[in-house]
C-alpha cells in the first residue's frame, strides 16, 4: 500500500504525548501511533526507497541512562538514510510539523578536518558556497550542530568562508509547520523535492569529506 498521508491525528498525538509522557499514556494510545504515525511513515519511506535508498526508522523510546530528563518517549518520529560516504537524508514528524533535510550534521574529528580543508580550498570551497546559496534560495536553513565562536585553529578570522569553517558540519533543513497537505500524498512530494535539493550537498560531502 502506498503512502496517502499521515493520519489526521498524527500531530495532536505528539502534542498530547508532550503533556503526558508516561508509559501508561503511551500504552493507552499506542494504536494511534501505529496507525497514524508509524505505518504512514514506513509507507512513505518505502515509496521513496527506489530513488533514495533504504531508511532506518528511529525507535520511539528515549535512551534515558545518562539524561536528567527521564521522559520515556521521543516527541517526534524520525528516520534517516545514512550513506556509506558519510552523508545522510533525514525526516522528522512532530507537533511542530515536518522537518526534512540532509547532509553531515555533526562530523567526527577526522571528517571535520577534511571538511575544513575542502572549505579552505579555493575550488571546493567555492563549490560549497554555491551549493549553500542554492539551498537557501530553495527555502532551506543551512546550519550545523555547533559552531566555534571565532575561527578554528589554523584558519584566519578573516577567511572569505569563515562562516562555513566555523561549523562542525553542514546540513540543509526545511521546517514545515502543520498544514493540511501533511495528511495527503503531497507530503511525499515535499520530502522527495527536499531530498533532491540536498543531493548536491551530499555529493560534495561524499567527494571531499567521506565516512
Amino acid at each position: 500500500m502506498s503512502f496517502t498521508g499521515f493520519g489526521s491525528g498524527a500531530v495532536s498525538f505528539f502534542t498530547e504525548l508532550a503533556a503526558d509522557n508516561s508509559r501508561d499514556w503511551w500504552q493507552a494510545h499506542r494504536p494511534r501511533y501505529e496507525d497514524e504515525v508509524r505505518r504512514p511513515l514506513e509507507q512513505l519511506l518505502a515509496d521513496l526507497a527506489a530513488e533514495f535508498g533504504e531508511a532506518k526508522v528511529f525507535r520511539p523510546n528515549r535512551d534515558t541512562r545518562f539524561s536528567k530528563d527521564k521522559s520515556p518517549y521521543k516527541t517526534n518520529a524520525g528516520a534517516v538514510i545514512a550513506h556509506p560516504d558519510g552523508s545522510s537524508l533525514y525526516l522528522s514528524l512532530s507537533a511542530e510539523g515536518l522537518h526534512i533535510g540532509g547532509g553531515g550534521y555533526q562530523l567526527d574529528r577526522t571528517q571535520l578536518a577534511r571538511y575544513r580543508a575542502a572549505v579552505d580550498d579555493e575550488r571546493a570551497g567555492a563549490e560549497l558556497e554555491a551549493i549553500r546559496a542554492a539551498l537557501l534560495a530553495a527555502g532551506a536553513e543551512v546550519t550545523s550542530h555547533t559552531k566555534v565562536k571565532t575561527a578554528p585553529r589554523g584558519y584566519a578570522a578573516d577567511h572569505p568562508r569563515i562562516e562555513l569553517l566555523r561549523q562542525d558540519g553542514i546540513i540543509g533543513m526545511w521546517a514545515h509547520p502543520p498544514r493540511a497537505w501533511l495528511h495527503t500524498a503531497a507530503a511525499r512530494t515535499r520530502v522527495a523535492d527536499a531530498w533532491r535539493d540536498v543531493g548536491p550537498l551530499n555529493e560534495w560531502l561524499g567527494r571531499h569529506v567521506g565516512p
